[in-house]
């Protein structure tokens, strides 16, 4: 057994910063990642605004502006905290080469990142710094000690046959991102809400989990979800009418709406200045390709649309975060990223883009330092500790689980996820037919799911039982929420009510749910 400090498990911004935060407090760190740290997860695929916004008036009227549109769940502390530490943070970044643009000036412009060579330099910073790196170490469970606290992880060594590793650490950041449930979305394969299981398993609570239904628009037969290349877009029709967009319209609004009706949307960025279309094509490479790869000129050609769910990610949902350091209601166990709730800086509304790209910069950096004195002030406990997964790796009925029994539990949770009408615009009727069947998966998988010995075979039972739980999660909290606020919509409870709370879930086999009350803000901040 490995030991540590500080175990991240996770690979991408949030990970690293996390993982750089520990080391420079003076612990030791082992991150592992599903992937390859610094190339797997949405970041890496894509470019990342951030909030970076200068202290003074401009960055007041910025947090206002937001907790406004926030229909009152933002917690302003943790706004305040979140835009300053990302300030501050990117001056580091600079410090480490990213090679920020410079305008007529001279000054750098931060307000964005490129995903590759961001993460490139965060791998970079924290090899340097001290930090072992397991590439392709997917965790499957935590390590619980005597008292209860989180003390490690386990899981397998996808490039060396699937052995079993395990990691002692005297504190352990998840940073697993969110959920997409293997929808397609660019870069979103690994997100499949490991991290999420893993910490309810120990007990942890989640927040937010009914705003959930971010969809981004992509190209008919593609992956790439770059809403920003759309603002540009002319739509039309599939007889060649053009559709006009109404004031206060998007063209995702309009593609989302003609999607559950049945109907084809087309664009075309024909309408995009001259001058612009380089500095798209170098901003977005990934957009393009598959398009030009088709025959397909976007800046003169219609191509057809579809929606592609975003889940988690672009969602709000996540762990709940109990404390000023990114703690989870667990001792032991910090949560970084898309794995958090983002409630406290967006409220229900998606933090897509520069929230959330600020969000993985300062909760990184607050897990990160919270993780290592956590360590510090406890120290590393080996003795007696016991893994803790149980769904999808440990089934109730003796023996093996069959080979494609996986498959078809993912494959029905995506069946009532997926499809936009029954997430976008939801009901009582279609929740409780969701909340029946997914009860019906978790008993299934709770008895059957797990058991085989290959280690790839135990990552993707494991997988199938984070969407199950996801979902679970996600649909209580969409029959709790009985209003439509902000990204949450509800056919049966059309307008704003009084649940003017965050709406805390939790629970594996029988899931719960209550309002946030007064006592879990003030331990919050």
């Amino acid at each position: 057994m490995m030991q540590t400090d500080v175990l991240v498990v996770g690979g991408g911004p949030a990970a690293t910063w996390a993982a750089e935060s520990a080391v420079t407090a003076g612990a030791r760190v082992i991150l592992v990642d599903k992937g390859y740290c610094g190339a797997s997860g949405a970041a890496a695929a894509s470019g990342n605004n951030l909030w970076y916004v200068p202290p003074g008036p401009k960055r007041e009227a910025s947090i206002r502006k937001k907790a406004d549109q926030a229909q009152g769940l933002v917690d302003q502390e943790w706004m305040e905290r979140v835009v300053s530490t990302t300030w501050d943070r990117l001056f580091d970044l600079s410090d480490w080469g990213y090679p920020f643009p410079v305008d007529d000036d001279g000054i750098q412009r931060r307000s964005s990142l490129q995903g590759p060579e961001y993460l490139r330099r965060m791998r970079r910073r924290i090899h340097r710094a001290g930090v072992q790196i397991l590439d392709h170490h997917p965790a499957l469970e935590l390590l619980i000690d005597a008292d209860g606290v989180v003390a490690g992880a386990a899981g397998i060594a996808r490039q060396d046959g699937g052995r079993r590793w395990e990691i002692a650490a005297g504190a352990v950041v998840l940073a697993t991102g969110g959920c997409a449930f293997l929808s397609g979305t660019f870069g979103t394969n690994p997100d499949t809400g490991d991290g999420h299981l893993m910490a309810a398993e120990a007990g942890a609570e989640l927040s937010g989990m009914e705003f959930s239904t971010h969809y981004g628009p992509s190209a008919a037969w593609g992956v790439h979800t770059k809403g920003r290349m759309l603002q540009f877009a002319t739509l039309y029709e599939a007889d060649g009418a053009r559709i006009d967009i109404p004031p206060g319209g998007s063209v995702r609004g309009i593609a989302m709406a003609r999607e559950i009706a049945g109907q084809q949307v087309f664009a075309s960025l024909e309408g995009v200045p001259e001058n612009l279309r380089d500095m798209m094509r170098y901003s977005q490479p990934n957009y393009f390709v598959p398009l030009e790869k088709a025959g397909i000129d976007v800046f003169r050609d219609r191509y057809p649309l579809r929606m592609v769910y975003e889940g988690t990610i672009r969602g709000t949902g996540g762990l709940r975060v109990a404390g000023p350091e990114c703690q989870t209601t667990v001792p032991g166990l910090f949560a970084a990223g898309d794995v958090a709730t983002r409630e406290l800086i967006t409220g229900g509304i998606s933090g897509g883009g520069a929230y959330n790209g600020s969000w993985a910069i300062s909760s990184g950096t607050f897990a990160g330092r919270g993780a290592a004195r956590f360590a510090a002030a406890r120290g590393l406990r080996t003795a007696e500790l016991r893994p803790d997964g149980r769904v999808g790796l440990r089934p109730e009925r003796s023996g093996t689980a069959e080979p494609e029994l996986a498959d078809e539990l993912i494959t029905a949770t995506q069946d009532r996820i997926l499809p936009p009408a029954l997430t976008v615009r939801r009901t009582g009727e279609e929740l409780l037919i969701t909340e029946k069947i997914t009860d019906g998966l978790w008993q299934t998988a709770r008895a059957e799911l797990g058991g085989r010995t290959d280690g790839r075979d135990a990552l993707r039972d494991r997988q199938a039982a984070a969407m199950i739980a996801h979902l679970r999660w996600i649909t209580a909290s969409a029959l709790y929420r009985r209003e439509s606020r902000s990204m949450h919509r509800r056919l049966d409870y059309p307008e704003l009510g009084d649940q003017n709370y965050r709406i805390v879930v939790g629970g594996l086999d029988e899931i719960w749910n209550r309002p946030e009350t007064g006592a879990d803000e003030r331990l919050a901040s």
